[in-house]
C-alpha cells in the first residue's frame, strides 16, 4: 500500500487560504446573510484580493461545497480498488462510510447552514442540483466501467437511488441546525444507514445487466 506523500509547502499555505475563505463565508452569510454578502466582503475578511478568491472558487456558492469533488473522488478510487466478488453497491456505501468517519462536511455546521440556504436561495439550490447531475453521471460511467455487465441506465438508477438517499436524508437531518449541532458522528451513522435502506431494496443489478445481455444475445 502506497504512502500518501507529504503536502508541500505550497499545498499547506493553499489549503489554509481555502480554510479561510470558507470560514470567513460562512460567518458572513450566518451574520449578515447570504445575498447581503459579496465576494469582496468575503476576500476582505479572509485577508485576500478578490483576485486571490476566484483562484479558489468561481463563486460565492461554490465556497459552500468546498469537499463535494473529494466525495466523487471517493466513490471512483472505491471503485477503481474493488476486489473480486464486490458489488457496486458495496463499493458506494464503503465509500460513503469513509467520507462522514474523515471529514464533517456532510453533517456538521457548514452542512446545516448549505441546507438552509439550499431551501431559500435559487442560486445554492441550482448548483446543488447541478453538482448532483454531474456526480451520479461521473460515478456510473466509472460503475459501467468496471462492471462491464452493468447496463449505464441500471448503473445511472443505482447511482441515482444512492444520491437521492444521502440528500434526502440530509434535508430531514439538518433540519434544524440547533439540535443537530455537537452529534456529527449520530448523524453520520444515520445518513448511512438511510443510504443502506435504499440500496438494500434495489435488485442485485450485475446479476439483472447479466441477464439482459443474455436476452439480447439470443
Amino acid at each position: 500500500m502506497e504512502t500518501p506523500a507529504t503536502p508541500t509547502l505550497r499545498q499547506r499555505k493553499r489549503e489554509r487560504t481555502r480554510a479561510a475563505i470558507v470560514a470567513a463565508g460562512v460567518d458572513l452569510f450566518e451574520r449578515i446573510g447570504y445575498d447581503e454578502t459579496t465576494v469582496a466582503d468575503i476576500a476582505a475578511a479572509a485577508d485576500i484580493g478578490t483576485r486571490t478568491f476566484f483562484s479558489y472558487f468561481a463563486t460565492k456558492e461554490e465556497l459552500l461545497f468546498p469537499e463535494s469533488d473529494d466525495r466523487v473522488q471517493a466513490a471512483i478510487a472505491a471503485i477503481d480498488a474493488r476486489k473480486p466478488g464486490d458489488k457496486p453497491a458495496d463499493l458506494l456505501l464503503g465509500a460513503l462510510a469513509d467520507v462522514t468517519d474523515e471529514s464533517d462536511d456532510m453533517v456538521g455546521h457548514l452542512a446545516a447552514l448549505r441546507m438552509r440556504l439550499m431551501h431559500t436561495v435559487p442560486a445554492v439550490r441550482g448548483r446543488s442540483m447541478q453538482m448532483q447531475l454531474d456526480a451520479q453521471r461521473e460515478i456510473a460511467g466509472h460503475l459501467v466501467d468496471a462492471f462491464p455487465e452493468l447496463d449505464p441506465i441500471d448503473a445511472t438508477a443505482l447511482v441515482g437511488a444512492f444520491v437521492g438517499a444521502v440528500a434526502g436524508a440530509l434535508d430531514v437531518l439538518l433540519s434544524d441546525a440547533a439540535t443537530s449541532a455537537g452529534r456529527t458522528e449520530q448523524l453520520s451513522a444515520r445518513l448511512q444507514q438511510a443510504a443502506r435502506t435504499a440500496l438494500s431494496s434495489l435488485p442485485l443489478l450485475p446479476s439483472l445487466g447479466h441477464s439482459q445481455k443474455a436476452r439480447r444475445s439470443g
